[in-house]
């Protein structure tokens, strides 16, 4: 667990809304859907997937946005809009953290990339696995055994 130099601070642009991730992560990714480029207004958003019960929001109060229906439920600060965080009903034993929000993420590489059937034809990323929707729930196992051996750590 040292090798991940946990704990890692992270918030939102503004700095109203502040979280903190206390433990490793399961796996990074770069997804390419359509609803993730649409909400970061770029050709993919970056993530590491971490155990809920190493994640706390320490400062402020994000405020659900993005899509108001579904199982994802995207968390953002109020005032700046900054897309923070997903929780996903039914799956709440991990949060999805947006790379970008921690105070230190030049180490972050995508593990895997996910739907790439979506991706613009330009957008590359360095991810080793790539799935052209989501991985079947049934091969998160085996990803995230391979990312805990094989994933890039801060340094």
């Amino acid at each position: 667990m040292s090798d991940w130099k946990l704990p890692w601070d992270g918030g939102c642009r503004c700095g109203q809304v502040r979280l903190r991730v206390s433990a490793p992560p399961m796996i990074t990714s770069a997804c390419h859907c359509t609803g993730c480029q649409r909400m970061t207004a770029s050709a993919f958003t970056l993530t590491v997937t971490v155990p809920s019960v190493g994640f706390i929001v320490t400062a402020g109060e994000p405020v659900i946005g993005g899509l108001q229906q579904g199982f994802a439920h995207h968390y953002f600060c109020p005032r700046c809009k900054s897309w923070m965080f997903t929780r996903a009903e039914g799956y709440d034993q991990f949060v999805n953290v947006r790379a970008s929000m921690l105070d230190d993420h030049h180490w972050f590489v995508p593990f895997i990339e996910v739907w790439t059937k979506e991706k613009l034809p330009w957008a590359t990323t360095p991810a080793e696995i790539s799935f052209d929707t989501q991985p079947a729930i049934e091969d998160y196992a085996r990803l995230m055994e391979d990312f805990a051996r094989r994933g890039v750590r801060p340094t």
